[in-house]
């Protein structure tokens, strides 16, 4: 199976986000910069040496800059696969959009959305391997 491994929900002041989500739930938030396009990261979780969760099942997050030319910016799941060519195949393959190329994030790995059969935007990474 391939695990849900990280949350996203779109942001318009990401200063006021993380305000909000440090003061109502404890979370940390590390802002990136425009090389990133502005992502925060959330830690919702106690991190191992990795940075990975420590509790099992439990996920960390971000939020991006909400942005007119994207589709469907809802909160939605980030979904770890092995091989994200071979992943974006059994997308269409069984009924599902995919949206664009993947795209490289620095340090983590390959990224790319798609559309589900029900209209849901979803996403996957396959983590860089070093």
């Amino acid at each position: 199976m391939n695990p849900v491994v990280h949350f996203e929900m779109p942001t318009e002041d990401k200063k006021r986000m993380a305000e909000f989500y440090t003061k109502t739930f404890g979370w940390q938030t590390q802002m990136l910069g425009s090389d990133m396009n502005e992502y925060v990261l959330v830690t919702t979780t106690e991190p191992d040496e990795n940075g990975r969760p420590k509790n099992p099942g439990a996920i960390n997050g971000g939020f991006y800059k909400k942005s007119a030319d994207m589709p469907a910016q809802y909160p939605s799941v980030v979904i770890a696969v092995g091989d994200i060519k071979e992943a974006m195949k059994k997308v269409t393959e069984a009924g599902g959009k995919v949206l664009g190329e993947p795209m490289d994030v620095p340090g983590y790995g390959l990224y790319i959305s798609f559309f589900d059969t029900e209209g849901n935007r979803v996403s996957m990474m396959q983590a860089t391997t070093t």
